[in-house]
């Protein structure tokens, strides 16, 4: 169940509701493969069907959402080769992104890298790590924000939509959230020693983490992910039926 969003914001309305129903996707409220409907969107965010019908649009663009005239439209499932293209582009940004860090951040970048960091080990153990995922995107985004490379921020965002949908799935699955952490600490220390190299090479490793989870998850979660780019999707299930749940629907 989604939350109303504040109308009298100054935000344009569809900028919101785009933003609520991409973090719903991501973060497996709606499931892979699931039929979405606008009215309903559009009720439980107490908003009319049109923010809604814009943000189904960039959400298919975003590759997120597939709208099937005549049919629906439907939370696209996870492409493996659209992941791996996304950890592609987002290794080859992030990289030159942290070595330019090295030379332009100042202290107080590094102090604010350095307070997130001690954010992220103080809930390490805790059973559900959304938190840790919010604290993960915020050290990304605050590495590039002292390399003066917000725009290059902007790219990695638009293009890592799938691959989001993974790391939600393998912090709480596959990956264990204290080798994550101890990554990030490896890349804060090669900045703060204004070491480009160190710090090119944690960042890549980082990246490649999901190289190895990847597999993983698409053998323990086969129904969540496409069998082949393009697949069409389910057949809606009759409101009957419990079949086709996810095993994921704890984190809803």
């Amino acid at each position: 169940m989604l939350t109303k969003i504040d109308v009298d914001s100054g935000e344009p309305i569809a900028r919101r509701v785009y933003r609520v129903l991409r973090q719903a996707i991501v973060a497996m409220q709606f499931r892979p493969g699931q039929a979405l409907s606008e009215q309903e969107i559009a009720d439980q965010l107490g908003v009319s069907r049109q923010p809604v019908r814009e943000a189904f649009i960039k959400l298919s663009e975003s590759g997120l959402l597939t709208i099937r005239p005549q049919r629906g439209t439907f939370v696209v499932k996870i492409s493996v080769k659209q992941v791996l293209d996304a950890r592609f582009v987002r290794e080859a940004v992030e990289t030159a992104v942290v070595r330019k860090a090295c030379e332009t951040i100042t202290p107080a970048g590094l102090a604010e890298l350095r307070d997130n960091l001690k954010a992220q080990w103080d809930i390490a153990d805790e059973p559900v790590p959304v938190r840790f995922l919010e604290l993960d995107e915020a050290f990304h985004r605050t590495i590039a924000i002292g390399a003066e490379c917000e725009y290059a921020w902007r790219i990695v965002e638009e293009t890592k939509a799938q691959m989001d949908r993974v790391r939600y799935l393998s912090v709480p699955y596959a990956t264990p959230i204290r080798r994550l952490i101890s990554q990030h600490q490896a890349v804060l220390e090669a900045i703060a020693a204004r070491d480009p190299a160190k710090a090119e090479a944690a960042m890549g490793m980082h990246l490649r983490e999901i190289l190895t989870s990847l597999p993983e998850l698409e053998s323990k979660f086969p129904d969540l992910f496409t069998l082949e780019d393009g697949a069409a999707p389910p057949a809606p299930k009759s409101s009957s039926r419990p079949a086709g749940r996810s095993k994921v629907a704890g984190l809803r």
